[in-house]
């Protein structure tokens, strides 16, 4: 059950009651209490909210033999909320003091993401995506606020040597066995890595590993390095969750989109 009524608002307000989700399970000593299980929707009282059922059996593959990542599914909490929960173990987010005083600073209804534009990476809208392949490209399609897409080339290129800042980066993928490694610069310093607020600067270089371990699951590993804000590169782990009988419903955020002006306080995780 997602959200389908007009108006249509943005997701910042809305995943405050209701959110279909998939969760990495961070330990259980930063996990609070009120998160959704993997995969499933923030439990509002007196509404009727469902997440999709388990998906178990081994990951499909392509003709080629490579995993295939098609399906439609649900993104994981934690790279929604606050990518501080998806730390790999040992890991840490260190700040340098202009971004940490950027963070702290921030206000919620400020947030690009409720005002209708794209997430960036790693983050992830609270709304349903899938994977499209074709011949030397691969596509990440998003159901969230402008329906956007994400463009990784798969034909062996390199990097532009100063490509145009953009909002998911200049993205090259390749494959590792099984793994799918998209490494990305060329970003933009307009989005937030998640509602906590993260900020992060043009420095900024992803690079994110993809796994189908099962039928039901897809994992995100995905390494940040940003001098211009983090004093030294850190890793976030996520699972997505596939929803078997899901589909990505038209979504248009900027359609009377009336949330950023009841969205106060300060920059933080509501979930």
């Amino acid at each position: 059950m997602r959200f389908t009524g007009a108006p249509l608002f943005s997701a910042a307000l809305i995943f405050s009651v209701f959110v279909s989700l998939a969760t990495a399970q961070a330990p259980a000593s930063r996990t609070p209490a009120n998160l959704p299980p993997p995969g499933g929707s923030v439990q509002t009282p007196g509404r009727n909210v469902s997440r999709p059922p388990a998906v178990t059996g081994p990951a499909p593959r392509m003709p080629d033999g490579k995993p295939d990542f098609s399906g439609v599914w649900r993104p994981d909490n934690n790279f929604v909320g606050d990518i501080s929960r998806a730390l790999k173990p040992g890991d840490k987010i260190i700040m340098q003091a202009a971004a940490e005083k950027m963070m702290k600073a921030r206000k919620a209804g400020d947030d690009p993401e409720a005002n209708c534009l794209p997430t960036g990476v790693p983050r992830m809208a609270p709304y349903p995506w899938t994977i499209a392949q074709a011949p030397g490209r691969l596509f990440f399609i998003f159901e969230g606020n402008i329906h956007s897409f994400r463009q990784i080339f798969m034909d062996g290129r390199k990097h532009s040597s100063d490509p145009d800042p953009t909002w998911y980066g200049e993205s090259i993928g390749h494959w590792e066995g099984d793994t799918l490694v998209v490494d990305t610069i060329g970003y933009n310093d307009k989005f937030w890595f998640d509602f906590a607020g993260h900020p992060h600067t043009e420095k900024l270089h992803t690079v994110e590993r993809y796994t189908r371990p099962d039928l039901g699951t897809l994992v995100d590993e995905v390494t940040i390095e940003d001098p211009g804000a983090y004093e030294k590169p850190f890793t976030i782990v996520g699972r997505n969750r596939l929803d078997p009988k899901g589909e990505i419903m038209e979504y248009i955020c900027q359609e009377n989109n009336q949330d950023p002006s009841h969205i106060v306080g300060p920059a933080a995780s509501v979930n």
